[in-house]
């Protein structure tokens, strides 16, 4: 799962980079996929380097993806709209916010799957 969190990781930092470029380096707040990202490489780094760390570096990791959900989450309710060709205000954003939040729900998903299954193996 370590390895898993540093490609995830990874994603979000090449992923905010790209956001930022393609909105023509208006706004800042375009890196903070990859500021998510980059703390996700590093729990994952922890996770890899240190086996003693790996369990809490893994809940950091799980946390912030948490985080970045509930940051995020209000542009998925705008995603439908945005589909039936409504108007929506800054469309790239509400792309790029909804984007991250499937991204970061998919990692915290398996994330708690990991958890689960790490428990089952120490009561066994």
């Amino acid at each position: 799962m370590s390895s898993f969190t540093v490609r995830i990781g990874l994603l979000l930092v090449i992923f905010g980079a790209v956001s930022y470029v393609t909105s023509g380096g208006v706004s800042l707040t375009a890196f903070i996929p990859s500021i998510i990202g980059a703390v996700l490489v590093l729990c994952g780094a922890v996770a890899v380097r240190s086996p003693g760390w790996r369990p809490h570096a893994m809940h950091v990791a799980a946390l912030v993806a948490l985080v970045g959900i509930v940051g995020t989450a209000s542009a998925l309710l705008q995603v439908p709209a945005m589909l039936a060709g409504e108007g929506v205000g800054r469309r790239p954003a509400v792309v790029a916010r909804a984007s991250m939040a499937v991204i970061l729900l998919v990692y915290l998903g398996f994330s708690i799957r990991s958890f689960a299954q790490a428990r089952l193996m120490r009561k066994a």
